[in-house]
């Protein structure tokens, strides 16, 4: 008994959303708004539109191109990351020569150079300019 009481209540319950009626909305003489299948006599009311909305869209439907292009910016950023960062340890590499030749320069005033298959020592002028040039580099690069 209690099973055909329940299942007819469901059933109601089904039928009443699939067969979505007139709904009137007023508000009575003491503010307070009313909703109802059936219009109040001698006073106007609105008539609400109780059109079954249409159903969210699936996931794969339209979330997918947008995922798809997240997905695809955070490939493009992590590239564009580890290229930052391999130019960035490259720098840092040539900060560190940089420095140590300036400070073999300053700390040595008998500076050695290889040029065209021989060695030969720097003189006071040319290890001064090479001191100067090694500074701008720095200043230009690694600060």
């Amino acid at each position: 008994m209690r099973l055909t009481i329940l299942a007819g209540g469901l059933l109601l319950a089904l039928s009443s959303s699939i067969m979505a009626g007139q709904v009137y909305k007023w508000v009575d003489a003491d503010g307070v708004t009313h909703f109802g299948a059936q219009p109040p006599q001698g006073q106007q009311a609105e008539t609400l539109n109780t059109a079954i909305a249409p159903p969210k869209p699936t996931v794969t439907e339209n979330a997918a191109p947008e995922l798809s292009g997240e997905a695809e910016q955070r490939d493009i950023d992590r590239k564009v990351k580890r290229q930052v960062a391999k130019q960035e340890a490259e720098r840092q590499r040539y900060c560190t020569t940089l420095r140590t030749s300036l400070a073999q320069l300053q700390n040595n005033p008998r500076v050695r150079v290889e040029e065209e298959g021989g060695i030969r020592r720097l003189n006071e002028e040319e290890r001064q300019a090479r001191i100067g040039e090694t500074q701008q580099k720095i200043a230009d690069s690694c600060n």
